[in-house]
């Protein structure tokens, strides 16, 4: 009977909406690119600004918190692009923006 029910509850899920565990998308590039960024440089990363396919795997930019001060606002952050492999492994990067947090875009 239990056996009956494993077999039914298998059946039921569609193996077409799992991704195969193989296919490393978006959201595996940020993580790895942070952690890998994280490592390296010794500052907290704060969030992915953007993320994109490139030949070789993604590129993405990641935002770091640099130099924390009261009030939060005057902290400096920076804007670093990190190249990803499509296993996750770190190319590259570099900074290519520095901030104060309460600075708006131009």
């Amino acid at each position: 009977m239990a056996e009956e029910r494993r077999t039914r509850a298998r059946k039921s899920s569609t193996p077409s909406t799992r991704r195969p565990s193989s296919t490393r998308g978006p959201e595996y590039a940020a993580g790895a690119a942070c952690r890998s960024l994280q490592r390296l440089i010794g500052h907290p990363t704060e969030g992915v600004s953007a993320v994109r396919r490139n030949d070789d795997g993604w590129c993405v930019v990641v935002d770091v918190l640099e130099l924390p001060r009261i009030p939060d606002t005057t902290s400096l952050l920076a804007s670093y692009e990190v190249q990803v492999d499509q296993e996750g492994e770190l190319m590259e990067y570099r900074r290519v923006r520095r901030y104060r947090r309460g600075s708006a875009d131009e």
